[in-house]
C-alpha cells in the first residue's frame, strides 16, 4: 500500500493533504517540483498505477513487486533502480534480520518500496531531509544519498553485535564449552548473509559517483558513504575468515579431545585384557586338574598339588612380566 507521498518545491514540502498520484505525476512532468512516493508490500495492480504515472520500466517494476532480490543498481534511461538490504542484529537470537528496500530515482521523482518488516523505516530519512531544504534542492540524488547513508550507518550496530559474539565464541572454544561448534556454524551463516548484502554497495556507490548528473558536492557525500561501505565490507570479510579459522581450530581441539579419550579407553581395554589373561591362565590349569578322570598320572603323584599351584603362579608371573614390559599394566 502507499504509506506516503509528497511534492517538494524548492526543497520545501507542499500540498497538505498530499496530492493524488495523477497530480503528482503531472506536477513532476511539468517541472513543478520533486515527488516522493513511499509504498510497502505493494500488489501488482496497486503498483501498476505508480509505474504508469512515473514511467517505470516493466523489468524494474517486476523486481520491485516480487522482491527477494540481491542488492544491485540498474539504470533504465534517466531512472536509477536501486535494491538495498537493510540489516539489524538481534543479539538474543544471534541472527541478522534483513529488510528489502527498492528505490526508483528519476530526474524529478523518488519511489521507495519496502518489503516485509524492514529493520528501519524511512520516516527519519524523510524528516531529516525536510529539515534541510538545502539538501532537497539538490534533487533526487540527495534523497538517494540519504537513503544509502541510512542503510550503511545502520550496518554499524550489526558489525558491533557480530564482533561481540565472535569474542565470546573465541573464549568458549578455548574453554571447551559444549555445542560451541553449532554456535560457530550458525554465526558464520549470519555473517555470510550479511556479507552478501553489504558486498555490492561499494560498487553501486562508485557507479553513482561516476554519473554525470552528480555534482561535485553530492559526489563528496557519496564518497563518504562509499568509505563507510568499504569499511563494513572489510570488517565482515574479516569476520568470515576469522570464524572459519575458529571453526577449524575448534575441530582440531575436539578431534584432539576425541583422540585422547580414545587413547585412554584403549589403555583401559589393554589393562582389563591383561588382567583377564593373567586370571585366565591359573583357571585353565585348575580346570584341567579338576577333571578327576581315573587315568590321570598326576592324581597319585606326591608333588602333583605343589606342581599345579606352582604352574599357575609361574604362568601368571610370566604374563604379568610380559604385559608390564609392553606397558599394558
Amino acid at each position: 500500500m502507499i504509506i506516503g507521498r509528497a511534492l517538494y518545491r524548492d526543497g520545501v514540502r507542499t500540498e497538505e493533504p498530499p496530492l493524488a498520484l495523477r497530480d503528482l505525476g503531472h506536477a513532476c512532468r511539468a517541472g513543478e517540483g520533486i515527488a516522493w512516493v513511499g509504498l510497502r508490500d505493494p500488489g501488482e495492480a496497486e503498483f501498476a498505477e505508480v509505474a504508469r504515472e512515473f514511467h517505470l520500466h516493466p523489468l524494474a517494476v517486476e523486481d520491485a513487486v516480487h522482491a527477494h532480490q540481491r542488492a544491485k543498481l540498474e539504470r533504465y534511461g534517466d531512472t536509477i533502480f536501486c535494491v538495498l538490504l537493510a540489516a539489524r542484529y538481534d543479539d538474543a537470537s544471534e541472527t541478522v534480520e534483513f529488510g528489502e528496500l527498492h528505490v526508483f530515482a528519476g530526474p524529478t521523482f523518488v519511489v521507495t518500496v519496502r518489503h516485509g518488516d524492514p529493520p528501519h523505516d524511512l520516516g527519519s530519512v524523510r524528516e531529516g531531509l525536510e529539515s534541510r531544504p538545502d539538501l532537497l534542492r539538490r534533487g533526487t540524488f540527495a534523497v538517494l544519498h540519504a537513503i544509502l547513508d541510512k542503510v550503511v550507518d545502520d550496518y554499524a550496530p550489526v558489525v558491533a553485535g557480530l564482533e561481540n559474539d565472535i569474542d565470546e565464541i573465541e573464549d568458549q572454544v578455548f574453554q571447551g564449552h559444549a555445542r560451541v561448534s553449532r554456535r560457530i556454524y550458525e554465526l558464520l551463516r549470519e555473517v555470510i548473509a550479511f556479507h552478501r548484502a553489504a558486498r555490492p554497495l561499494p560498487e553501486m556507490l562508485e557507479a553513482l559517483m561516476a554519473d554525470t548528473r552528480v555534482d561535485q558536492e553530492e559526489g563528496r557525500y557519496l564518497r563518504d558513504v562509499h568509505d563507510h561501505a568499504i569499511r563494513v565490507q572489510e570488517q565482515v570479510e574479516s569476520f568470515r575468515q576469522l570464524l572459519e579459522n575458529i571453526l577449524n581450530v575448534n575441530v582440531a581441539i575436539e578431534t584432539k579431545a576425541l583422540n585422547e579419550a580414545s587413547n585412554a579407553q584403549n589403555e583401559e581395554v589393554k589393562r582389563i585384557s591383561a588382567w583377564a589373561a593373567i586370571l585366565f591362565a591359573p583357571t585353565l590349569v585348575g580346570t584341567v586338574y579338576g577333571m578327576n578322570f581315573k587315568n590321570m598320572p598326576e592324581l597319585d603323584w606326591r608333588f602333583g598339588y605343589p606342581f599345579a599351584v606352582g604352574l599357575m603362579l609361574a604362568v601368571s608371573l610370566i604374563l604379568f612380566a610380559v604385559f608390564k614390559r609392553r606397558g599394558w599394566i
